[in-house]
């Protein structure tokens, strides 16, 4: 069974940046290959549905959600199975409990920014304040 763990939240300032982690652990690396889960961020503030923030396969194929654009920077290092996510010029806006999810198939892209049930797996959130 995969599980996810975000760390890397916090407070901070408008205009400051953020560098979220996601480590991966428990899956069968003999059926499966955590280079080709198709993995994302997503943040939901209070009273809002939960959004994709962004989403990566492999190491170079990634996909954002217009908002944070040109600001966020989503990588993955395959040798330490974890994700990030690096947040600049942090707005109010951008106040939210971030999630980290994957999925198994390798499919990725904008589609499944807007398709939190394609992911299979979700970590517990990690909180971003920005003031």
């Amino acid at each position: 069974h995969v599980q996810l763990v975000e760390s890397g939240g916090g407070s901070v300032q408008a205009g400051e940046s953020l560098k979220l982690s996601c480590s991966a652990s428990g899956y069968d690396s003999s059926n499966s290959n955590y280079s080709t889960f198709c993995m994302g961020w997503f943040r939901q503030a209070p009273g809002k549905e939960r959004e994709g923030v962004a989403t990566i396969v492999g190491t170079k194929i990634t996909s954002y959600a217009d908002s944070v654009k040109g600001r966020f920077n989503i990588s993955k290092d395959d040798a330490k199975n974890t994700l990030y996510l690096i947040m600049s010029s942090l707005k109010p806006e951008d106040t939210a409990m971030y999630y980290c999810a994957g999925r198994t198939d390798g499919n990725c892209g904008v589609w499944y920014l807007t398709t939190t049930s394609a992911f299979q797996y979700w970590g517990q959130g990690t909180q971003v304040t920005v003031s």
